[in-house]
């Protein structure tokens, strides 16, 4: 691979090492509960960089299996894990000690999985903590590194030449990176809750900067002897979906390996789109789909899911394994917290779906299956909001991604940034809850957002229930003057029971905002000013569209 940038990085100083209790560089080799543990082995890179990696492998065997976790979060470090006790604004649902103390941030035990005849090896990217080179994130030369690192696992003696990779989060979203340049000893990947598009995903949705969590992230993440990538700065030089971004976004259908992704319906804002975009888009022949409707940390380490994990990697990394006998794709039905049915389909979106459109009726407030009389109803950019509800006769599964298509006016700015949600409300009108963002109990169905100046769609790409932006280019929004714009409305699955509601909310702020002490997405500048106005029935059919499952 040639590697060629034709932007310029910005880039920060990094946080010296030792104030993230940094262990230092020195390589060490010790025998501990019946493993081998050698800390800060040096891996050349093909231009002669020099990667830091911590191999635990078990101590009595050698021609193993090798899973690989690929991060600029720290191989020594438990600082992250110790979040898990130390959050006050929500609950991660596990604790510390339910993991040994050998296991890095969002990554796989090594105890465990040395016991059930893995080598885990834990590598620090290019630039952090003690790795050389610059840092940065999710880029072309991450994933550049990604493939070396591979292939020098596989050459090693205590590895019998097969390569996977796993974890959470960053270790997931950099597993799609590293796939897509075809290592040609990875074997198989274990994408838990990881982003693909790190512009429509995580960093600018709906061609909105995401401002609070990137920059929360980016003080955690830049522990480096050299230079930082500054992400939020170079998301404010590119609002538009160029070069830069495309670095960011591998090529999913480069990726032949098997695919075993795993995501939660609650990750909305940062995992939910992209591992199930991921799973889409992979031209692997053998690929799997689970969506879950559970705290994303508790469901990597359950005893089951690991069981399941371990079973993916015999299939594909070693000679002796039965098949991996899962269903393609598999998910959970939310009802209520903790409440949900789990089904298996043969394909992502459904099959079977039938698409089904809810017309806005702004006079009324409510979402009609006939188109209405013309109407519009306005809010205050700021603090207002208009809502949209639609009481079921039937019980009724909406499984899959939605399409608002607005007709939206603004008389006092140039642009208008719209957020959306969907809720469930109970039989008596009150709203039921789920889990989000990992930590929290208090969300939403699902969510949407656009910069209308962003309302453009690329046609082959786009459907019914799931638009797709290039993000390439602003349109003008003409003052005073309707207009129409489609927002994409992130994947979810609920059934709705017979007398109860859909509800649609649509406001020009974020819909949850969360305590100070929390680390959830937040959109802090918008293009907003004054009132926004929304169109509805006869001439101007703004309406939700999405996919209904047929009763099983």
């Amino acid at each position: 691979m040639n590697l060629t940038v034709d932007y310029t990085i910005a880039y920060r100083l990094g946080i010296p090492p030792e104030e993230g209790n940094y262990p230092g560089d020195a390589y060490s080799r010790r025998r501990e509960n019946g493993m081998i543990i050698e800390r800060n082995v040096s891996v050349p890179m093909r231009d002669g960089v020099r990667l830091l990696v911590d191999v635990l492998r078990p101590a009595d065997a050698t021609r193993l299996p090798v899973i690989l976790t690929y991060s600029p979060y720290g191989k020594h470090s438990r600082k992250s894990v110790d979040m898990f006790d130390q959050s006050k604004a929500a609950d991660p649902g596990m604790r510390s000690d339910q993991l040994s103390h050998y296991t890095v941030w969002e990554g796989p035990d090594p105890l465990v999985w040395c016991r059930a005849g893995f080598v885990v090896v834990n590598a620090d990217s290019r630039g952090s903590w003690g790795s050389q080179g610059t840092l940065t994130f999710f880029s072309a030369q991450e994933a550049q590194d990604g493939y070396d690192l591979v292939e020098w696992l596989a050459g090693q003696p205590w590895s019998n030449g097969r390569v996977g990779m796993s974890g959470v989060s960053y270790l997931a979203s950099s597993q799609w990176g590293v796939a897509a340049t075809r290592p040609p000893s990875l074997k198989a990947i274990n994408p838990w809750e990881g982003a693909s598009d790190q512009y429509r995903d995580r960093s600018m949705h709906g061609g909105i900067q995401e401002t609070r969590f990137r920059s929360w992230w980016l003080e955690t993440t830049s522990f480096s002897r050299t230079r930082v990538e500054d992400v939020v700065e170079m998301a404010t030089r590119h609002p538009f979906f160029d070069k830069y971004w495309e670095d960011r976004a591998p090529d999913l259908a480069k990726i032949e390996v098997p695919v075993y992704a795993v995501v939660g319906w609650g990750d909305q804002g940062i995992h939910t789109r992209g591992t199930i975009e991921g799973y889409k888009r992979a031209s692997s022949a053998d690929k799997w789909l689970e969506v879950h409707a559970r705290l994303k940390w508790p469901y990597f380490y359950r005893e089951e899911s690991v069981r399941r994990q371990q079973e993916f990697f015999r299939a594909y990394l070693t000679d002796d394994a039965l098949p991996f006998d899962r269903p393609g794709v598999s998910i959970e039905v939310r009802e209520r917290p903790g409440e949900f049915t789990t089904r298996t389909e043969g394909a992502w979106p459904i099959d079977d779906a039938q698409v089904r459109d809810l017309y806005l009726d702004a006079a009324n407030g409510a979402l009609v299956s006939e188109l209405p009389a013309g109407a519009a109803g306005s809010y205050a950019s700021q603090d207002g909001r208009l809502v949209f509800d639609h009481r079921f006769d039937a019980d009724t599964e909406v499984t899959g991604s939605m399409a608002l298509t607005l007709w939206v006016q603004t008389d006092d700015a140039d642009d208008l940034d719209l957020f959306v949600a969907i809720e469930k409300l109970d039989a008596d009108g009150v709203r039921i809850p789920f889990s989000y963002q990992s930590m929290f109990a208090d969300g939403p169905v699902a969510l949407g957002w656009l910069r209308v100046s962003h309302r453009e769609l690329d046609p082959e790409r786009s459907t019914d229930t799931q638009p797709w932006h290039p993000h390439d280019r602003a349109l003008p929004v003409p003052k005073g003057e309707p207009i129409e714009a489609v927002v994409e409305i992130l994947p979810s699955s609920t059934l709705f029971r017979a007398g109860e509601t859909l509800r649609l909310v649509v406001q020009g702020r974020e819909v949850y905002p969360f305590h100070e002490e929390t680390v959830a997405t937040e959109h802090e500048r918008t293009r907003n000013a004054g009132e926004h106005i929304v169109h509805s029935g006869r001439g101007h059919q703004s309406r939700l569209t999405f996919p209904v499952i047929p009763p099983r």
